[in-house]
């Protein structure tokens, strides 16, 4: 098992302070860009169908989280039911997504520019995720 610290952003929303990192454990470390983006989605779509049964995709809102999403039009505490998130097409969809410059990582100050680009590992590494097109979707 292996710990990485991610930090994920929109390119058009600014925070006071800056966002914290949040803890991920993967069974190895990656050795390359495409192995993290896919360690990262296999992840989050298991996480993701574990927990859509019980209709909690988020513990909780903050007061931030509610205002935000009131913005975008829509406040919700998660779907119950529905279908389980496929793994094949989320990963596909990330991997092409980077291509498409939809989103840029860096490794602390460094930006990984490609999909089989070594990582540049240093002890206590923040990989940050910038989402970079506001009518992506994503």
């Amino acid at each position: 098992m292996y710990t990485v610290q991610v930090r994920m952003k929109k390119l058009w929303k600014q925070r006071r302070g800056g966002v914290e990192p949040t803890a991920y454990v993967l069974p190895k470390r990656p050795e390359n860009v495409r192995e993290l983006v896919l360690e990262l989605v296999e992840l989050g779509v298991r996480e993701y169908n574990e927990r859509k049964d019980t209709g909690q995709l988020l513990p909780y809102l903050t007061k931030e989280e509610i205002k935000e999403k009131a913005e975008a039009g829509k406040v919700a505490f998660g779907l119950r039911g529905g279908n389980d998130a496929d793994l094949e097409a989320a990963e596909e969809n990330a991997l092409q997504s980077f291509l498409d410059g939809i989103y840029r990582i860096f490794a602390d100050e460094t930006e990984l520019t490609g999909l089989d680009e070594e990582i540049p590992w240093r002890d206590g590494m923040v990989f940050t995720f910038i989402r970079l097109a506001m009518l992506s979707g994503l």
